[in-house]
Order: structure tokens, then sequence, then C-alpha cells
């Protein structure tokens, strides 16, 4: 029995040492923005996290800025191996990803932390089958898109046909307010806009600083409109070889990655705007109630024109993905 019990320690022993041996598991993890950018500034956090919570078991190569993969190339880059994790906005691909788009519809989505706790939920109660080449590692939205512009907007005369930057789902509610949306990348909007191609653009607040367009934009319209949903994927084959600790670390950060980036976009976006106020003197225009009424107004149809477009499909619940977006809603705005 002690032989047995010898030939069993030692047995454990050789393991270690293989595996100690063997080295970390290296993962690389891409990203398309600004490696300032909120992105990739949760991508450092989920890396340090991963590593720490690992005891060293795990070491992330990260690579910002499109580097390794490009913002369209996201996620067929990570399914074929090009990167092991990658970062990706699904609004930049409306039709592959239909359900969490829904997400982006104008319903209310107060701020950052309430839009990816919802997008989350989502995300559990359905299981899309857009990710089912992947591993979903975390999800997370901006904060709501405001109207960033070169010359003020105060009412919807003002915007009428004003040439604006904006990508997904916020392209529709440009054109129901009567401005014409204008498709490109976030990182060609400042020359665009230097060059008089836009006049301005509908995002997020916290681009005012972190890629200053309070440089060129000096009037911000407050509208609070839309969000834009983000997903971490990782490749199939790369979970699957994982140890079962190294996955159960990773999936119980996230939801807690998910929480932790709306409150890190939402403190962000606070900051940005204090420092576009002092700094560059940008004027924040809250539109009066009566405008408000009719801006809002405008933007009705918009969802009831998804659900029936997508509702046609008997095995996709369209209606029910609205309500229980908005369910997410009231659960998660405290």
């Amino acid at each position: 029995m002690r032989k047995i019990s010898l030939s069993v320690m030692l047995l454990g022993f050789i393991l270690v040492c293989q595996s100690l041996a063997a080295g970390p598991i290296r993962l690389n993890y891409a990203n398309f923005p600004p490696a300032s950018t909120f992105p990739c500034v949760q991508m450092e956090r989920w890396k340090t996290e991963v590593q720490t919570r690992t005891g060293g078991k795990v070491e992330i190569n990260t690579f910002p800025g499109g580097t390794l993969l490009g913002a369209k190339n996201m996620m067929d880059g990570v399914i074929s191996g090009q990167a092991d994790i990658g970062c990706l906005c699904m609004a930049y691909q409306p039709g592959r990803f239909v359900l969490t788009n829904a997400s982006g519809l104008p319903l209310g989505i107060p701020d950052a932390r309430t839009g990816s706790l919802a997008l989350w939920d989502l995300y559990k109660k359905y299981s899309p089958e857009a990710f089912s080449k992947v591993r979903v590692l975390t999800m997370f939205t901006t904060a709501p898109a405001n109207l960033m512009s070169r010359t003020p907007i105060r009412t919807l005369a003002d915007i009428k046909g004003l040439d604006l930057r904006a990508s997904g789902g916020a392209a529709e509610i440009l054109r129901a307010w009567g401005a014409n949306q204008v498709g490109m990348p976030m990182s060609a909007t400042p020359e665009a806009l230097q060059k008089g191609v836009v006049q301005g653009l509908f995002s997020s607040l916290e681009v005012l600083k972190d890629l200053a367009f309070a440089e060129q934009c000096k009037y911000v319209t407050m509208t609070n409109t839309v969000i834009y949903p983000f997903a971490v994927v990782m490749n199939m084959d790369r979970w699957n070889a994982l140890p079962p600790d190294v996955q159960k670390v990773m999936d119980e950060l996230a939801p807690e990655q998910s929480k932790w980036t709306g409150e890190y976009m939402d403190g962000h976006v606070r900051n940005a705007i204090e420092w576009s106020k002092k700094e560059h003197q940008v004027e924040f225009i809250e539109l009066s109630a009566d405008e408000r009424k009719a801006w809002d107004g405008k933007l009705s149809p918009i969802t009831e024109k998804w659900i029936e477009k997508h509702g046609k499909n008997s095995d996709f619940p369209a209606a029910r993905i609205v309500e229980d977006i908005k369910t997410f809603i009231k659960k998660h705005n405290s």
C-alpha cells in the first residue's frame, strides 16, 4: 500500500513538473479601435483579471488598433484562428447579428451600465445561432448616442439634410430625423469633418476626448437615443483546449466584465463632457420638451417595422425579444 501511495505521489509530482515546464497558456486578443478607447481599456482589464485569477497560468497578448484583425473581419478571423480572442462591434454587421442588434433599437436605454447588463441577459436567454461557432466571453454596449456637429442643431429643421457619420441601427434613426447617414470607419471621420464630407457624427460622447472630436465639433445635441453593442468572442478550439479551471475563471468573469465596462464607459463619458466644456468650450444643447416629443415621435415606427420585418420568420420571436429587452432595461436601470 505504501509503495502505491509513493507511486501516486511521484506521478503527481511528474505531472506538475511537466505542466510547469510547458509554461503558461498564451492567447492573442485582437481589437480594432485605438488603445486609449473604452473597448481596449476593458480588454486590458480583462487580461489582467484572467492572468491574476489563474495564478499566471494564462498569458494574454493584446493587439489594439486593428494590428491583428480589423473591425469587419473580427468574427471570421477568430473563427478561423487568426486570433484566439476578438472584440467586435455587432452594429457593423446588422444582418449577421440580428437578435443582439435589437438592443440598438430606440428603446430608452439610459446608460452603458444598463445597456451592457441588458445585452448580456438577452444573449444568455436566447443563445443566438450567430455565436454558435465561438465562445462568448462577455458583451457590453456604448453609452447612448448623441449628435456632435460643426453647427448647432436645436430643431428637426436644423438636422434636415445634414451629412452625419453613423453606423448600424443609428442610420435608420438619422434618416427618420431627416439627416443623411454616411457610413465610414470612426478613424476616417476626423479627416471627413475637416474636408466637409460630413458635418458631424452620431455616437456616444467619449469620442469627444478619445478621438479629439471636440476640436472640430463645437456643438453637441443631447438625444440619448441608441447604443452600439459589442461582443468578445473566443475561438472554439482554443476554448475547448483550456483546462476546466481556466474556463471557470473566464465564465465567472463574463457578467462582471459586462457590468465593469458599462460603469467605466459611463464615467468616461462624464469625464469627456467636462473636458470638452473646459478645454474646447463645446456647447451642449438640451432639446425643449416639445422638440423632444417631436424627435421621439419620428422614431416610434422603427421598432414596429423591425418587429414586422423579423416577425415574419415563425422561428424568430421578434415581438418577444423587444419586450424582453424592455424588461431587462427596467431590471438594471437602478
